[in-house]
């Protein structure tokens, strides 16, 4: 199997170009990060040029962190600020190839949050779809992001139906559903049509996939039947530095 390095928990004391370098040396398949948007994209390009890796993802800007945003996509009367967002990383997505871009909907509830919702992905997958770029929705959990308007794969699945974008597909993060939802396993059955990245971490810690309450070798090998091919996004806290928690991935890579 194959597997991506989430840059955005993965070698934070480097410089982006430097981690993306990091995880070439390390043996990972792929890169993905949270939000590139203070590095130049030309020097991203070219450390993804010369390690020969794809990045596969970014999200969009959460807006104003230390006043508590958590993404802007779902929040009546910031629509504008959504939209530039989406715009914001469509471009960058574009200037360094990336394949997919993880629209942030925000600390929000209700049906008038749902519409600006519905409304901000056709924008965005309107945008992206001529560039081939898809658009990606993850349920986050209400332990980690008490109030966040996306919290289940039931949710999701619905808002990409209610959407009708073919270039919309679910960010299937086993850490977070496992917390919501469990049955990790038949919950990627019954998604599979639906879901463009698969992400992973240990749960309950959200460390390395070699301890915790989730079995991933066996997840994996359950991923690997269903014919999903893409790496697999790497997301995790690790305790200590990057390369001394990267005991799993030679093993994984064998699967």
């Amino acid at each position: 199997m194959q597997f991506s390095a989430n840059l955005g928990f993965l070698w934070t004391e480097l410089p982006l170009p430097e981690a993306i370098r990091a995880a070439k040396a390390a043996g990972f398949d792929a890169v993905e990060c949270h939000w590139p948007y203070e590095v130049d994209s030309a020097e991203v390009k070219a450390a993804l040029g010369e390690t020969g890796l794809t990045m596969l993802g970014l999200n969009t800007s959460r807006g104003d962190v230390a006043a508590g945003d958590n993404g802007l996509s779902a929040l009546p009367d910031r629509t504008a600020e959504a939209r530039a967002a989406i715009d914001q990383a469509i471009a960058y997505a574009q200037d360094i190839n990336a394949r997919n871009i993880h629209v942030m909907a925000g600390f929000s509830q209700g049906a008038e949050a749902h519409g600006v919702f519905v409304e901000n992905l056709k924008y965005a997958c309107a945008r992206a779809a001529p560039l081939g770029i898809s658009i990606l929705i993850e349920p986050l959990n209400h332990y980690d992001a008490p109030g966040y308007f996306l919290q289940t794969t039931e949710q999701a699945a619905a808002l990409i139906a209610e959407v009708g974008a073919s270039n919309l597909r679910l960010m299937f993060d086993c850490y977070h559903v496992q917390l919501m939802e469990g049955d990790l396993s038949n919950k990627l059955r019954q998604l599979q049509t639906q879901i463009g990245h698969i992400q992973f971490a240990s749960v309950p810690d959200r460390g390395a996939p070699d301890h915790g309450e989730i079995n991933f070798d066996y997840v994996f090998r359950v991923i690997k039947g269903l014919g999903f091919a893409m790496p697999l996004g790497a997301e995790y806290k690790p305790q200590g530095a990057t390369c001394e928690t990267l005991r799993w991935l030679k093993k994984a890579q064998q699967i």
